[in-house]
């Protein structure tokens, strides 16, 4: 038995076999140690296919021409490595435009370009063509008009002049458009009830003669717009008138003070040359003071004070007498 262990070629058949064993186990760690390697390689080189939206930008010369119809912006599906697709978009040093420097007036279907992309990235664009129309350039400068909803206001209160701040603008376009212009509008929709003077910076919109908008550039492109909402006022004497008086008693009635203001529609108030307090006696059997709530007239909508002390005096009528006689 032991000449069997001695012997070379079962020592060099042991040796082969535990040789095969050490590739067999190396092998398999550093397939280990290359397939995370290679992870996070397929992640650096994954694709990754991306849609956003960019302005598109139109070479012409705009001193000429104006252009209108297309979109403001196009639709740009970037396709490549994960990591040059994301960088694309966060940088967007890229533009889509279209060329109309050799483009003569009128309708033109013109290709969409895109430049500045790395040749890397695969993309397409949507559209890919757009309808064109190139006019004459025309600028002028027209006055703006203020539009507002004058039933908005409160009872008694009185709309001013309505102010707009600037009062001309320039207007830009193809002249087609520009030609058509009947105003140039500050369209303001006042709150309902409104009782104080409304002022707001309102966009501007340029109409034709029946009303519809027109594709013209305003600059600037909004106005201060200041309507003044008021009401008046006025000062009248108030007049005390007893009601329902006991006839077994005199009553004396007087008040602290006997001026009241009024406010309300302007003509309303000229009308009024006093204003009468009726107080009920009906329950008053000694000297009091009673709050008396005013009654206002029609056209007026507040009274300051709008509640009265009015100081009553009562005697019985047959004392009074006695003490004359």
């Amino acid at each position: 038995m032991k000449e069997f262990w001695k012997k070379s070629w079962f020592i060099r058949l042991v040796s082969l076999l535990i040789a095969v064993l050490l590739v067999i186990y190396v092998n398999s760690t550093q397939e280990g140690f290359l397939s995370q390697g290679q992870t996070e390689k397929t992640k650096q080189t994954a694709n990754k296919t991306q849609t956003i939206k960019v302005p598109l930008q139109v070479s012409v010369d705009t001193d000429k021409y104006y252009v209108v119809g297309y979109p403001e912006k196009v639709s740009v599906t970037l396709e490549g490595s994960a990591a040059l697709v994301t960088s694309t978009i966060n940088t967007q040093n890229f533009r889509a435009y279209i060329d109309l420097t050799k483009k003569s007036i009128g309708m033109h279907n013109v290709k969409i370009h895109v430049n500045g992309i790395n040749k890397q990235i695969s993309y397409s664009i949507n559209p890919r063509s757009v309808e064109v129309d190139i006019q004459r350039r025309k600028s002028t400068t027209m006055p703006v008009q203020v539009e507002y909803n004058k039933g908005a206001v409160a009872q008694g209160y009185q709309l001013g002049h309505a102010s707009v701040y600037p009062q001309q603008v320039e207007v830009t376009g193809a002249r087609s458009e520009v030609d058509q212009i009947d105003q140039i509008i500050a369209k303001v929709v006042l709150p309902n009830n409104i009782d104080h003077t409304f002022e707001r910076q309102v966009n501007l919109v340029a109409e034709d003669h029946k009303g519809r908008q027109l594709n013209v550039i305003i600059d600037p492109a909004t106005a201060k717009v200041s309507i003044p909402i008021t009401i008046s006022k006025k000062s009248v004497k108030m007049k005390l008138e007893p009601e329902h008086e006991k006839l077994d008693r005199i009553y004396s009635l007087s008040l602290k003070h006997n001026y009241v203001t009024l406010y309300g529609n302007k003509d309303a108030l000229a009308k009024i040359k006093h204003l009468k307090v009726p107080v009920d006696l009906a329950s008053v059997t000694s000297s009091t003071t009673k709050t008396v709530t005013l009654n206002l007239p029609d056209g007026v909508v507040k009274a300051n004070p709008n509640q009265v002390e009015v100081e009553i005096k009562v005697e019985k009528a047959n004392n009074s007498r006695n003490k004359n006689n």
